[in-house]
């Protein structure tokens, strides 16, 4: 009974990968484009972004691969354009900057506080939502505080960000950028 069994998952998983394997499409490639040596045409794959090295998965000593807020052209853009305010809460996962109520010294009894929302990593208008909560007070502890929507300082902000993110993405892209060399075989 039980030897019944592992035959008849033997030949389930025998016919899955028969079927998983024909349900690729079939694309000819054309000798021509690609050099014959092997490590050439890896090489070349590899600076083309089209395959992965197992081993480099593998290999221990380099650690575990984090991405870094840093990689992100938004996250960096937003942060330079908001160094000047301390913040409360930054959190990249969750993709929220919140500054602390911040005053340029002209008028202490007026506050400024603002929310940085990440809605997609592409650089895009879309992208962000941003909240800019303004708060007066008359006396200690008589404080109201209002949301500033589609203010001047908004608009602004958000401008000030794309534009920087967008240097950041171009200076990513020509400090990443490796042309394909071909070299000549059997020399």
């Amino acid at each position: 009974m039980f030897s019944k069994k592992i035959i008849n998952i033997a030949y389930f998983l025998t016919f899955g990968a028969f079927l998983l394997s024909s349900c690729a499409p079939f694309n000819s490639v054309d000798a021509k484009k690609y050099p014959p040596n092997p490590e050439l045409r890896v090489k070349k794959n590899m600076e083309e972004g089209r395959g992965f090295r197992l081993m480099d998965i593998v290999d221990k000593s380099k650690g575990t691969n984090y991405e870094f807020a840093s990689s992100n052209e938004l996250w960096r853009a937003s942060l330079d354009a908001i160094d000047f305010m301390p913040l409360v809460s930054v959190n990249y996962s969750g993709g929220l900057i919140i500054t602390d109520w911040y005053s340029s010294g002209q008028n202490s009894n007026e506050n400024i506080k603002i929310s940085i929302r990440f809605l997609t990593n592409e650089i895009r208008s879309d992208a962000l939502d941003i909240k800019i909560f303004k708060k007066k007070c008359t006396e200690i502890n008589k404080c109201t505080i209002t949301l500033q929507d589609n203010s001047e300082i908004t608009k602004e902000l958000k401008r000030k960000i794309l534009k920087n993110a967008k240097i950041y993405e171009v200076q990513k892209k020509n400090k990443n950028f490796k042309p394909y060399e071909t070299t000549s075989i059997g020399n």
